[in-house]
């Protein structure tokens, strides 16, 4: 009785911190982020855990949650991955994500072989991937919010699906590489969209509607669901066919808001032992956690941005390599998928999730949260939630 109590509670403190949040012109995803990475782990440590007598691996034992858990995730791993259908690579989109990719993944192959413990290769891998990953729909959703110029917009958002899908895929190939025999059913449930065609169904409903389906019960049962994911959509955009989201786009931002993402970081935040992460890790680790994936992103954007032509007269490098810099929605996806696999310690997540609400935070920080112009949407791009 008590855990369903605490999670009531978690999902309408997340409730105020987003509508304080709205007042105040910020974003939901970063008064989600602040609640979760400040809010939660104090609450734990001077409230549920002394007074309640429960610890975070009692709060995530009951299988109703770990079924919402799979939903939520489902949900929000397909939000992302169905940037993939909308991907139109060109020459400039290339040039910005090349360096911004390839630039701080080594500096993160770096970091975690020298000043992390040992670890797994995998692991390490990992940890390269978090430091180059971007938020696609926070990025979109924030470049909205400054009314950022539709072409400049459309490119930067195609520049970090290049960039996500990339870490994407290359994470789910290294899985798969562990065990060729785990890759069988993602890659036969991938190839669903051809046997659907074959019998001639042209519903973009039954395409979509399938492919969340199988997300979740991948998500499950611990299969592949990143490459099921990824090689679903590439078989979709390859059909022409479009991706049809299974609630009208108000629902499914309040779904998202309000119950998906909060269950994801609460589900994670609440499994940490703050004592013990913080003893896990030395000043110099936490330091380099927090910045130098910021520094090396930075870095990165910078140069693919010199690379490739302006995007609009008087385009400014240094703003469009902070917003590149965001992280939010796509990192929390993709460490809790580190934290459930084991591949990251708990003070690891910990870290990294401190340093994704830096990075997602700093265009505000840097002044970057008025409008440049009186409008700029992307013709015919439904808002992404979060």
């Amino acid at each position: 009785m008590m855990t369903i109590v605490f999670w009531l509670f978690a999902l309408a403190l997340f409730a105020v911190a987003t509508r304080v949040g709205r007042h105040f012109g910020v974003i939901p995803i970063v008064s989600q982020l602040l609640l979760a990475s400040i809010g939660l782990p104090l609450l734990m440590l001077f409230w549920i855990e002394p007074h309640w007598q429960l610890s975070g691996a009692q709060l995530v034992t009951p299988v109703w949650l770990k079924s919402f858990y799979s939903l939520s995730f489902a949900l929000l791993l397909g939000t992302i991955l169905s940037d993939v259908i909308d991907l139109r690579i060109d020459r400039q989109s290339v040039k910005i994500a090349l360096p911004s990719f390839v630039v701080p993944f080594a500096c993160g192959l770096a970091c975690a072989v020298w000043l992390l413990p040992e670890q797994p290769w995998l692991s390490s891998l990992a940890v390269g991937l978090v430091f180059a990953i971007t938020a696609i729909p926070v990025l979109y959703l924030y470049l909205r919010h400054i009314d950022y110029p539709p072409a400049a917009t459309r490119r930067l958002v195609q520049s970090a699906i290049l960039i996500d899908l990339t870490c994407w895929s290359l994470f789910g190939l290294a899985q798969g590489s562990l065990d060729f025999n785990s890759l069988l059913l993602p890659i036969a449930g991938a190839l669903l969209p051809l046997l659907l065609r074959t019998l001639r169904i042209r519903q973009p409903l039954c395409y979509s509607l399938s492919f969340f389906a199988l997300l979740v019960v991948a998500e499950h049962y611990r299969l592949n669901a990143l490459i099921f994911g990824v090689g679903y959509l590439i078989c979709m955009a390859w059909l022409k066919m479009p991706l049809v989201m299974p609630l009208k786009a108000l629902w499914l931002e309040r779904l998202q808001t309000h119950l998906a993402v909060p269950l994801i970081l609460t589900f994670g935040i609440v499994q940490i032992d703050v004592h013990s992460a913080l003893s896990e890790i030395s000043v110099l680790q936490m330091a380099a956690l927090l910045l130098l994936p910021m520094a090396s992103k930075l870095l990165g954007n910078w140069l693919g941005l010199s690379w490739a032509t302006p995007s609009f007269a008087g385009a400014s490098k240094w703003r469009e390599s902070l917003l590149l810099n965001i992280r939010g929605l796509s990192e929390i996806v993709f460490l809790n998928l580190l934290l459930q696999q084991q591949l990251i310690s708990p003070a690891l997540y910990f870290a990294l999730m401190l340093m994704g609400l830096i990075a997602t935070l700093l265009p505000a920080l840097a002044g970057m949260n008025k409008p440049l112009l009186k409008s700029a949407v992307i013709p015919g791009k439904e808002p992404l939630c979060q």
